[in-house]
């Protein structure tokens, strides 16, 4: 059986373990949060190095990559030093293939994005679905400095955003990445914030972490494109009006994983010594995103309270 395990930075709350089988092999996919302590996912990896078939570095990105120029995150890079044997990945190499397909398979299935007012949190982690969300004619706003550095201004171009990450990010990668993104218990708290370009967006995509930490009470008539959401989070959803909900990853027992996870879950199915084609690969498996409708999950949940 192939094994992996995402070691987070993220809350513990959130683990997950399932059992399931992929591309005719049986596979155990295990995420393992520490609530923020970088000691313990360096602990983890030491221990499990060698004896299981990939990582995924989760809660945190090794590198961003921003017009094919990629910037390296100094307090990641000194994590993955101690996976000796066993490769780890942080999701960076699917993302920018998955999720682009996922926005072409909503179009090509009657979601039309030209014209749509898109918030995207989190580009530079997501160029690829900047890309995308352009090429599609999407009307977009870049929630980087707002949702990263907490600088409450939108940035309305992706020629804007590059000339910002040209010069914020050979900075940005020597801090702390609790710093730049909810981690540990972080992930766990929601405050209202940034209301008005919430309320004029009509579809949020992006990392679920910075979605959920300023998740509005009015989702009414939206679209989420995001992943790693647990039944609960599908719950608050669903609570707060959100019309539809998409997950790029697909659902494995109730669960849509990281990123991170599902990488490794490629690499642990890749040939031993043979370069991972990721379009090639995801046509084998054949992951599709998963697209839930909300209202059903409200009716589901007024009849369990009447029950």
């Amino acid at each position: 059986m192939k094994k992996v395990v995402s070691v987070s930075l993220g809350s513990a709350s959130r683990d997950h373990k399932v059992y399931t089988e992929i591309y005719g092999h049986k596979i155990c996919i295990e995420r393992v949060g520490t609530d923020g302590d970088i000691e313990k996912m360096v602990e983890i990896i030491r221990e499990l190095d060698g004896k299981i078939d990939a990582f995924g570095l989760g809660g945190m990105d090794l590198f961003l990559i921003v017009n094919g120029k990629k910037y390296v995150l100094r307090e990641s890079e000194k994590i993955i030093k101690h996976a000796k044997k066993t490769p780890i990945v942080d999701g960076s190499g699917l993302k920018g293939t998955l999720e682009k397909q996922t926005l072409r398979y909503l179009q090509a299935n009657g979601f039309n994005f030209k014209d749509k007012k898109v918030l995207l949190v989190c580009a530079l982690d997501r160029f690829g679905m900047a890309e995308e969300l352009l090429r599609l004619g999407a009307n977009t706003i870049y929630g980087d400095l707002m949702f990263s550095l907490g600088i409450p201004i939108k940035i309305t171009s992706i020629k804007t955003l590059s000339k910002v990450a040209n010069v914020a990010l050979p900075v940005i990668r020597h801090l702390p990445f609790n710093m730049l993104y909810p981690t540990g218990a972080k992930q766990e708290k929601s405050l209202e914030k940034y209301r008005k370009v919430f309320n004029w967006s009509e579809v949020i995509a992006g990392d679920f972490h910075f979605i959920k930490k300023y998740l509005p009470f009015n989702l009414t008539e939206k679209t989420i494109i995001t992943n790693t959401v647990t039944s609960k989070d599908v719950e608050i959803l669903a609570s707060r009006g959100l019309k539809t909900l998409v997950t790029t990853t697909p659902e494995l027992n109730g669960r849509s994983f990281g990123t991170n996870v599902m990488e490794s879950v490629l690499i642990a199915l890749n040939e031993p010594n043979q370069k991972l084609d990721y379009e090639d690969m995801l046509k084998k498996v054949d992951f599709k995103p998963r697209i839930i409708s909300l209202d059903q999950v409200k009716r589901q949940n007024r009849g369990l309270s009447h029950g």
